[in-house]
């Protein structure tokens, strides 16, 4: 479903992210329910619900903006790709970009960084995260494509 048409059909019952995000994966257009994850600079808790979400869901990752280590690369996001998610937003970096074209799942985020990220476990999960503008509650709907991101709190249809 293209964001635009949803924004024409359904404006008074979206958020419109305000982010810009780039997309990394295979599917360049993906929607779903939303699961969250709050991290920083530690992608821990982003594999655990990788591997536990169920099938065609988003995962939207909350890394506070931080440019200073990818939380997702090629081996989280095959996860991603081999359970049958939709796709995973980030609100931070990813890295292996050359390979995650190759992966079937849609994945935003808002660049790229090499450095891995750290393994403590610090993080939190399945609540209402706050950024771009808008609030990701997990069970919400999230629909992405090439003209951005927008999140109801129900399925939509066109």
């Amino acid at each position: 479903m293209k964001t635009a048409d949803l924004s024409d059909k359904y404006l008074q019952d979206l958020q419109i992210c305000e982010l810009s995000f780039q997309s990394y994966g295979k599917r360049r257009a993906f929607h779903g329910p939303i699961h969250t994850v709050r991290v920083l600079n530690d992608n821990s808790l982003v594999l655990e619900a990788l591997e536990t979400i169920p099938p065609g869901s988003v995962l939207v990752v909350d890394g506070g903006g931080s440019r200073y280590s990818a939380l997702v690369g090629d081996r989280l996001a095959g996860i991603a790709a081999d359970r049958g998610l939709a796709g995973v937003i980030i609100n931070g970096c990813v890295r292996d970009s050359r390979e995650l074209i190759d992966i079937d799942c849609g994945i935003f985020a808002l660049g790229t960084m090499p450095r891995r990220s750290a393994k403590n476990g610090e993080g939190s999960r399945d609540q209402a995260l706050v950024f771009g503008g808008v609030t990701w509650t997990p069970g919400h709907y999230v629909y992405a494509d090439e003209d951005g991101v927008a999140i109801a709190d129900r399925p939509l249809e066109l």
